[in-house]
């Protein structure tokens, strides 16, 4: 049995005899640090032509010591998976910041920060392993959209551009030590897609296979992602990646998630994952739910058997995803239900075909 089998093995004997939490945000982490350009840019950087503070990702290579401890901080409070810090770290969303040629080394260095902490805390409690979740995040541009109202035949990227940029980031997750590879805060299914694909041609490159988690985010209200598909709909485009787990996070609180993890947990036959924001942001743009209601919350998800993981999102902290596995701690697993052989088809819609 290869490694990746292994990996996916244990996860999911893991998930069927408890719901397993994953980390909160690490954004909100790191601005409690109050970090200084200076601290941004390190020795290494210090003369790059382009201001770099709130390039977060970047924190992997110049203050490491900073990542590593929120690690810790959320494996203490009882996490069972750590996202690395690399959301950002593609040739895409680097170009911000003229560092596009750090990429590899942003996932490679973000994996083994949360690669080293996993293995600390495991190391103390050997009957618990702890996971790492190597984070994709969307980019900053979007293949199923355009960006000029006046032209919406544009696109800002392609699906072969998108394609070899998280290429290079999977090759980077992998050789620093992770053990998943997280396609996250998915806004564009185009997007997502174009990852899935990448992910499998790195697969087959390097003869490895890690499981594989895909996470959509609902925009607003309205129950769509950006690109414009219901939560069913997403799950059916993006069903083919025989993927580990299908969930939502980012955008939304816990409340307003809660119908469209339902409609995921109806219609998936995998695992469902949940991370919501500590609420909405309020006028200021921040995160004001607390670790207790949102615990609340997030627990209700899992009485009412709808959850395999959760965790937090944009707003949460140690605290939140200690109060979240308290909540969750006593609770069965929801039990992915068999899903009956009829052609399930989406467009910004579910189809689905004799039932």
């Amino acid at each position: 049995m290869s490694k990746a089998s292994e990996i996916e093995t244990r996860l999911r004997a893991l998930a069927a005899s408890r719901i397993l939490v994953i980390d909160g945000a690490m954004g909100t982490m790191i601005q409690r640090h109050k970090l200084t350009e200076a601290d941004f840019r390190g020795t290494r950087f210090k003369d790059w032509p382009r201001d770099v503070k709130g390039n977060n990702d970047l924190l992997s290579i110049t203050r490491p010591d900073v990542i590593r401890s929120i690690h810790m901080e959320y494996l203490d409070a009882g996490a069972d998976i750590v996202e690395t810090n690399t959301f950002s770290s593609t040739t895409i969303a680097q170009a911000d910041y003229g560092m596009e040629a750090l990429a590899y080394e942003l996932n490679l260095e973000g994996a083994r920060l949360a690669r080293s902490a996993c293995d600390e805390v495991t190391a103390r409690d050997p009957a618990r392993p702890r996971f790492v979740a190597g984070a994709i995040g969307p980019t900053n541009r979007t293949a199923s959209i355009s960006p000029d109202v006046n032209n919406p035949g544009f696109r800002a990227i392609s699906f072969d551009e998108l394609r070899i940029a998280y290429g290079e980031a999977v090759r980077g997750l992998i050789d620093g030590g992770a053990d998943i590879i997280l396609i996250e805060t998915v806004f564009d299914t185009l997007n997502a897609k174009a990852a899935l694909f990448a992910t499998e041609e790195v697969f087959e490159e390097k003869g490895v296979r890690l499981p594989v988690s895909v996470s959509g985010t609902i925009t607003d209200l309205s129950g769509r992602t950006l690109s414009g598909q219901t939560a069913e709909a997403f799950w059916y485009s993006v069903r083919h990646g025989d993927l580990l787990s299908i969930g939502l996070n980012c955008a939304l609180g816990a409340r307003e998630m809660r119908a469209h993890i339902a409609d995921l947990a109806r219609v998936s036959d995998t695992l469902v994952m949940a991370y919501p924001n500590a609420g909405l942001p309020n006028e200021f743009g921040e995160y004001d739910e607390s670790p207790e209601a949102m615990a609340k919350l997030v627990g209700e998800f899992a009485r009412s058997g709808l959850v395999n993981i959760v965790g937090g999102c944009c707003g949460t902290t140690p605290d939140h995803i200690r109060a979240i596995a308290e909540a969750v701690q006593p609770i069965a697993p929801r039990v992915p239900g068999r899903i009956e052989p009829l052609m399930r088809l989406s467009g910004l819609e579910p189809a689905v075909i004799g039932a």
